[in-house]
């Protein structure tokens, strides 16, 4: 067990200071100096290293109460996330000075958490501990448990280059996919996709209407779809949705980006019952259960090779807000982390 190490009287942790009626300005955040906070017996005092930054942060700065299935962020508070830290001290708990742990006070570099709340996380598992904070395990379910891709399926993947989309096209290919889709924001990015994670086709947003290129990538139909963004892209998907397909919605990035709480899109349901076509919403809260197979099937794909990580890492806590802001302008590739 590693030796304890000196704690600072004072940390960092970034606050909301108001919501934020339009994008999220660098005014709608502070970053405070505060006291570390001291452990109870039972609780975990944990030094934050890896804070992930996700576009549901964006919901949450907005009064999303009842939209999502969590609360939404209070100003005046510190804000909160998934975050990786090591233990330096947990009175009456099994943790030890520096075990990894995985919780959800991000947002801050020193956090107290209840024993129960830390996920102990081995290192053996992980070629980079940093890929258990990956948003993958939202693109995983979509992929293994709510569609079930087989074989020869064809798969569309909306916001493929994001932390979830990019997980999900690989997970596709590895359960024998015929041919793997994916949308993003840019040249760069589709590159990306096809000469990195194996994509066969990319449709690019702003180089032709979404559906006219899906046309072109699948003119056979889709019959799996996995969509992080919503609007137009789930619109040109369920127009090519074959007999039978599987549609599920993990995110509706085209609203978050705006801090939408809703996000409207017309659907056929004529079409939906007549082609035998499914469209499912599905959060993580909902399998927790699924957790352990996710982190082992993962786990085990990274070390083998067989699949990546793909992610962005920006260092200093006081980089949070501008990574936010960075992410939903669609700069990063993959998960969004940020080193304290």
């Amino acid at each position: 067990m590693a030796a304890p190490v000196p704690v600072p009287s004072t940390h960092r942790e970034v606050r909301l200071t108001a919501r934020p009626g339009g994008g999220p300005r660098p005014d709608r955040f502070e970053v405070a100096e505060v006291p570390v906070p001291v452990p109870r017996h039972g609780q975990v005092l944990v030094r934050n290293r890896l804070t992930r930054v996700g576009a549901v942060t964006r919901t949450l700065m907005e009064d999303a109460a009842g939209v999502l299935p969590m609360s939404p962020y209070a100003p005046g508070r510190a804000l909160w996330a998934p975050a990786l830290g090591e233990v330096v001290t947990a009175p009456g708990t099994r943790l030890g000075p520096g075990d990894l742990v995985r919780h959800q006070l991000g947002w801050r570099e020193y956090a107290v958490i209840e024993a129960d709340d830390a996920r102990r996380v081995d290192p053996a598992l992980w070629p980079d501990p940093a890929a258990c904070l990956s948003q993958g395990f939202a693109g995983w379910l979509a992929v293994v448990r709510a569609a079930a891709v087989q074989p020869g399926d064809t798969v569309f993947v909306t916001g493929a280059a994001g932390g979830a989309g990019s997980i999900a096209g690989q997970f596709a290919r590895l359960r024998g996919a015929g041919r793997v889709i994916g949308s993003t924001g840019s040249r760069r990015k589709a590159d990306y996709l096809v000469g990195t994670l194996g994509f066969d086709a990319t449709v690019v947003r702003g180089e032709a209407p979404i559906e006219e290129q899906l046309r072109a990538a699948a003119p056979e139909g889709i019959d799996v779809l996995v969509d992080t963004v919503g609007g137009e892209q789930l619109r040109a998907a369920l127009a090519l949705a074959r007999r039978g397909a599987r549609c599920v919605v993990i995110g509706a990035l085209s609203a978050q980006a705006r801090g939408g709480t809703t996000a409207e899109v017309p659907v056929d349901t004529l079409a939906l019952f007549s082609g035998g076509i499914t469209l499912r919403g599905l959060t993580t809260a909902d399998h927790r259960d699924a957790v352990p197979r996710w982190e082992e099937q993962f786990s085990r794909g990274l070390r083998a090779g067989v699949l990546t990580f793909p992610h962005t890492r920006l260092r200093g806590i006081e980089r949070a807000p501008r990574a936010l802001g960075e992410l939903l302008d669609g700069h990063h590739i993959g998960t969004v982390l940020v080193e304290s």
